[in-house]
């Protein structure tokens, strides 16, 4: 089934989604809050009911599924090679940041938030797109032991995520260390 356009009678979404872009990560501001069912058309413009509850699929303990989930998670996606790369990746530039979407265009409110603290401290900072490779972005939680974005990384030693960053921004801690790194 091919998704052409998302309706709801309750709210008018800015963004349709099509097909083609389905894997993409997609946002959607609605003018009112959002209702649990959705209206959605397929290729024959034929209305199809969603609910929350049928979107999330129901696996069995025993099912061969689950385990194969259990047995993937526990696995490790932080290869050598990858590991290589993120060496190089976080000691390329004095501050890197790892975060949701770009600096120009954050897809989260928290990879904003240290976006613009780091413009805020005109910080010339690299920033990567960790949405683009799924590979990247769990790999990257086992390299630094953290589990969420956006990651901080200044002078190659990883810092912290946005809570950590606002606090020392506000302590006034974040621009004494970005300039002891800078101007070594």
């Amino acid at each position: 089934m091919a998704l052409r356009s998302v309706k709801t009678p309750f709210a008018t979404p800015t963004a349709a989604v099509s097909s083609s872009i389905v894997n993409k990560p997609q946002s959607f501001r609605f003018a009112s809050k959002p209702r649990a069912s959705l209206a959605v058309y397929n290729n024959h413009h034929q209305p199809i009911s969603i609910t929350r509850s049928n979107l999330i699929p129901k696996l069995k303990p025993s099912s061969p599924a689950a385990k194969f989930r259990c047995s993937a998670s526990s696995s490790s996606a932080l290869t050598p090679q990858l590991r290589d790369t993120l060496e190089k990746l976080v000691n390329s530039e004095k501050v890197v940041l790892f975060m949701k979407g770009t600096r120009d265009f954050p897809m989260c409110g928290f990879s904003n938030t240290v976006v613009q603290i780091l413009k805020n401290l005109n910080v010339p900072f690299e920033d990567v797109n960790i949405l683009e490779n799924e590979m990247l972005r769990q790999g990257l939680k086992e390299y630094s032991n953290w589990p969420t974005f956006p990651q901080l990384y200044i002078d190659g030693e990883f810092f912290g995520g946005c809570d950590i960053t606002l606090e020392a921004f506000q302590s006034g801690e974040l621009q004494e260390v970005v300039e002891r790194a800078i101007c070594s």
